[in-house]
């Protein structure tokens, strides 16, 4: 199944204000999401990031704005690469009038800033996360692909990513693994420093 994941900087930034307020869906929710990307990756792990998106019903949204943007054809590319893949829920966050301002051509470069934070070069496993929060004394930077910082730490067992405006995102369904990298399924759109 093919499908595709989809003004002003101030806007962004207040909009999302108080995107990390919301309550954690429940377990049963976060497995059935896993669940369900895992089922509909897992026949081909030898595909594309770009693919699993592409092929996953959970994020039509993050497929529309990486075409938009210009960057589906990079996470096609040889990697490896860690995306934090935001799903359509974490999308209907945003305020509609921010969606849609970054889907603007005028805004092609600030979508793909946004989605840059989102990507990570290598692959880093859950495994690999933890290990480096511990390694860190209780949490890591890790550098983007568009070479800002980003903030991980552990809540509970669960990876907690904190970019660096403020507003914080959970990995709801780790380590899909794909021959180009791996995709961790995160709860809300990360946006960094306006």
């Amino acid at each position: 199944m093919k499908s595709h994941f989809a003004t002003a900087l101030i806007a962004a930034g207040l909009g999302l204000a108080g995107c990390s307020s919301k309550s954690d869906p429940a377990p049963t929710e976060k497995q059935s999401v896993a669940s369900q990307i895992a089922a509909t990756v897992a026949a081909d792990r030898n595909g594309t990031i770009a693919a699993a998106v592409a092929a996953s019903p959970t994020h039509k949204m993050l497929a529309t704005v990486l075409q938009q943007a210009g960057l589906a054809a990079s996470l096609s590319g040889t990697g490896p690469f860690t995306l934090f893949a935001p799903t359509d829920d974490a999308f209907i966050q945003v305020p509609p009038t921010t969606r849609d301002g970054w889907m603007l051509p005028a805004q092609k470069q600030l979508l793909a800033g946004i989605l840059q934070y989102h990507v990570v070069p290598g692959k880093l496993t859950v495994a690999d996360l933890s290990a480096k929060i511990a390694a860190d004394g209780g949490k890591t930077l890790l550098k983007t692909a568009s070479g800002e910082e980003l903030t991980a730490s552990l809540s509970g067992k669960a990876i907690l990513l904190t970019s660096a405006s403020g507003n914080r995102a959970t990995v709801t369904a780790p380590d899909i693994q794909q021959a180009n990298g791996v995709v961790h399924v995160v709860d809300a759109v990360l946006l960094p420093a306006m």
